[in-house]
């Protein structure tokens, strides 16, 4: 927060024409929001800021943020590290939103501060407190892409949405598979730490081998029998090789790394399963993530086609 000292109200200007004057200025570049110290620093004073209030033209929305204008998320970032106060900086989530993640939304805004910091609980935040040194960017101060990754995954409410974050951070271009993988090095033991290595292994590139043992564990697991593993088939451009495949069954299953996402890897799968539909055969896609978070939804959809191909394998064995 960058605090300046203006001169007082120019010969002939109102008081309330100063003082919105002033709280529009300071909340162009914090959405809508302005901090008490801010406006006094301007001149504003705590009179002239109960009288906006009683007026209903400004709310305030803490000990410290003053609602000016109408705002949105950003807001609410600036609310959260200004009430929480001391060290506190955006994580997880939501300094993955600030840093532009799409298509996600959360109910709290969540801030981290040094173990042992004193904190007053604000509605509407969600206060972590980290033992180790993380690395901050940006305005509203908050941790680095990479940081905010590993701790959105860490702190999400289930596997898969942790799963999910990951994944959407490196599609939507916030981090890097490389990126996430150097911090692991040199990141504490986080919750569900082996499962987050896992993920970023998968949206690397760096677990492509591991896919198809990853899928014969699932296989063994749900009593499904063993398929036939990189099955050639002649395709549009020469061979196809299949995952898995259960030719008396007329089943294939590609278990797709995330390198299946990029590029023109989406028209290529495509291309290569309609080949082997044309041949008769049921294809089904299972993302390699999806092995890690929902292995028995998949399972049991395998075993579903099995059956519909002449299976008679009792499902409970």
């Amino acid at each position: 927060m960058t605090i300046t000292r203006d001169p007082l109200p120019a010969p002939g200007t109102s008081r309330r024409a100063f003082r919105t004057q002033v709280a529009a200025s300071l909340a162009t570049d914090h959405d809508g929001v302005c901090h008490r110290e801010q406006l006094r620093r301007r001149g504003v004073t705590r009179d002239d800021i109960r009288h906006e209030v009683q007026a209903g033209r400004w709310i305030l929305r803490g000990h410290q943020t003053v609602q000016v204008q109408p705002g949105g998320s950003a807001a609410d970032w600036w609310r959260a590290v200004w009430e929480v106060r001391g060290s506190a900086r955006l994580d997880g989530v939501s300094a993955l939103l600030a840093a532009g993640l799409r298509h996600w939304e959360e109910a709290t805004v969540h801030v981290s501060v040094p173990e042992g910091t004193h904190i007053t609980p604000v509605v509407g935040v969600t206060v972590h407190k980290t033992r180790h040194t993380v690395d901050i960017t940006g305005e509203p101060v908050r941790t680095t892409p990479e940081w905010a990754a590993l701790h959105a995954a860490a702190w999400a409410g289930s596997d898969r949405a942790a799963t999910t974050l990951l994944a959407m951070a490196v599609q939507q271009r916030i981090t890097t598979g490389p990126r996430l993988q150097a911090l692991l090095t040199r990141s504490p033991a986080l919750p569900r730490i082996h499962l987050i290595r896992g993920v970023v292994a998968d949206v690397t590139g760096g677990a492509q081998a591991l896919c198809e043992i990853d899928f014969a564990k699932v296989c063994r697991t749900h009593g499904i029998p063993e398929p036939l593993r990189q099955a050639m088939r002649r395709g549009h451009t020469g061979r196809i090789y299949l995952d898995a495949f259960w030719d008396a069954y007329g089943l294939a299953v590609e278990v797709d790394g995330f390198q299946h996402t990029v590029g023109h890897a989406v028209v290529e799968d495509a291309l290569r399963d309609n080949v082997v539909r044309n041949d008769g055969v049921t294809v089904l896609r299972i993302p390699v993530l999806g092995l890690r978070v929902a292995p028995t939804e998949f399972a049991e959809q395998v075993k579903a086609a099995l059956h519909r191909g002449g299976w008679s394998g009792d499902p409970q064995r």
